[in-house]
């Protein structure tokens, strides 16, 4: 039941970062969309892994995978941000 959780979890979470990605506006809140829910998303399903697969080293692999993901994702968008910033990419704005 825990497994089947995490997995239900982690798809919706997935699903709700591809919606995002494909229906947001702008780069900006696509990325957000990307790295927030996409991140919860492989967690939860890396979690379900684990909890399917109790041996050590898999534990092991689902932190370690799970440390890298939480570290480099974020780093990640902020630095592609920034650098459309450089560039000059406008955010979208709400046309009235």
């Amino acid at each position: 039941m825990i497994t089947l959780f995490f997995l239900l979890t982690g798809v919706a979470f997935m699903v709700v970062a591809s919606l995002g990605v494909l229906r947001l506006p702008d780069l900006y809140t696509r990325m957000h969309a990307a790295t927030k829910a996409g991140t919860v998303g492989l967690s939860a399903l890396l979690i379900a892994v684990a909890c399917a697969q109790p041996d050590s080293s898999i534990i092991s692999r689902v932190a370690g995978t799970m440390l890298f993901i939480f570290l480099t994702a974020p780093v990640a968008a902020h630095m592609l941000g920034k650098a459309m910033q450089k560039k000059g990419y406008v955010i979208w704005r709400r046309k009235k």
